[in-house]
């Protein structure tokens, strides 16, 4: 079924922000003003800013109609397309784990979420297919031969031992630590090992 493609964004209601949960929202588009509307647009971004409020609306792309919002971002407004109610799971649709954890696992697990934790740097993950397929396109607009085929392989879902994980990772942090600060006071002699060994026979 086709819909007519139109240029606007109809706006029908204006809700709460923190109301609809970021699982509603999946790709977002800058909005630039066309030419006549830049007062429209400032003002609609002036008065959105602060508030706290998004517009929801309905959009046609594509002869598709979406479910969008309209946010205040910056000194732009964004419009994010977002899933009908019926396209988003329930937590009543799927089934959670019961599963009970002792006190040893959670302090691994925060420890190891502790030891990897670092500032978000967005560049430093980096979609790997694409680069191939740029690569590929690069070769064929220099008519290069092409190189061999490149596979993204993907990652393994087998099940595991999510402690014995948390062990492993846990001890190859500490033996790290314990290199970089085994200079620092040099190794015991072997003579203070001996005179230990002797006290602790007496």
């Amino acid at each position: 079924m086709r819909i007519e493609s139109t240029h606007s964004i109809d706006i029908t209601d204006f809700v709460e922000l923190e109301q609809v949960d970021p699982k509603f929202f999946y790709k977002p588009y800058f909005l630039e003003p066309q030419k006549g509307g830049e007062k429209a647009y400032a003002l609609l971004h002036k008065a959105l800013s602060g508030t706290g409020k998004i517009g929801v609306a309905k959009v046609v792309i594509s002869n598709r109609e979406y479910l969008a919002a309209v946010k205040a971002d910056g000194l732009f407004l964004i419009l994010e397309l977002m899933h009908f109610a019926s396209e988003v799971l329930t937590p009543d649709e799927l089934n959670r784990p019961k599963t009970e954890l002792n006190e040893k696992e959670l302090k691994m697990a925060h420890a190891l979420i502790e030891s990897m934790s670092s500032a978000w740097e967005p560049k430093k993950y980096r979609d790997e297919y694409r680069g191939a397929v740029m690569e590929l396109i690069e070769q064929k607009a220099n008519k290069k031969e092409i190189g061999p085929k490149i596979e993204v392989k993907p990652r393994a879902t087998n099940v595991v031992d999510l402690v014995k994980v948390l062990q492993e990772s846990l001890n190859r942090n500490q033996s790290l630590k314990v290199k970089r600060g085994s200079g620092r006071n040099g190794p015991r002699s072997s003579s203070a090992l001996v005179k230990q060994k002797r006290r602790a026979v007496a």
